[in-house]
């Protein structure tokens, strides 16, 4: 799977400023989200182009990122323990898609009915939905809300084995561009990303705006 990169001093240019916007890079049928393991389970993960062995449990909840600089703040640019190996995991659009239908927020939504409705549902379902600060490269907060996606149980096995096109291990670029903004290098380089464009049920279920102005900071 080739990625493409582009430099950060770029990064920006056409990106919404600030509310729930789902980045990430689509390539044609398929997206690329994020997520970051141990040495153990990214190993089998690489060799076996899917996820299991004794050390990954499908009834743990495990959370997908389709931005790359959210995972760079969640995994410290994966120096954080049990987060040193970055995973590129390329899956169908379809997958990614029927995970935000099946999803329920984390926080609560009075389109879900009232509080405790929207709690059970959120309990009995195997998909959950969170909106965070989006963050830049040097963990400064933004305006803008980034989206992680998580998965357990029947869900997470139908993302394993349905939705994954396949995985590519990312650590060596993580580090290098690690490197690179750590000597306050001008050009470092990330993931080539856009607003990623959902169903307008999706976007309404998610308070996605339906458009924004580009270049406006």
């Amino acid at each position: 799977m080739k990625l493409n990169t582009m430099p950060y001093i770029n990064y920006e240019k056409d990106l919404p400023q600030e509310g729930n916007f789902i980045l990430g890079q689509v390539k044609e049928s398929s997206i690329i989200v994020y997520q970051a393991f141990n040495d153990r389970i990214a190993n089998y993960a690489i060799a076996n182009q899917k996820f299991g062995g004794a050390d990954y449990s499908f009834s743990r909840m495990t959370w997908i990122k389709p931005n790359f600089l959210w995972m760079m703040y969640r995994s410290g640019w994966a120096e954080k323990e049990n987060q040193n190996r970055i995973l590129a995991i390329e899956i169908s659009m379809d997958g990614f898609s029927e995970l935000l239908e099946l999803g329920v927020v984390t926080s609560y939504d009075s389109r879900y009915g009232n509080e405790q409705s929207w709690r059970e549902q959120l309990n009995n379902s195997e998909v959950r939905i969170q909106w965070d600060p989006d963050h830049g490269p040097n963990g400064d907060k933004l305006k803008r809300r980034a989206v992680q996606i998580g998965m357990k149980g029947t869900a997470l096995e139908r993302f394993n084995n349905t939705f994954i096109k396949s995985i590519t291990d990312i650590t060596d670029f993580v580090k290098e561009q690690k490197a690179n903004l750590d000597q306050n290098k001008e050009f470092f380089y990330v993931m080539h990303e856009s607003v990623v464009e959902v169903s307008e049920s999706l976007k309404q279920k998610y308070s996605i705006p339906g458009a924004f102005a580009k270049g406006r900071f």
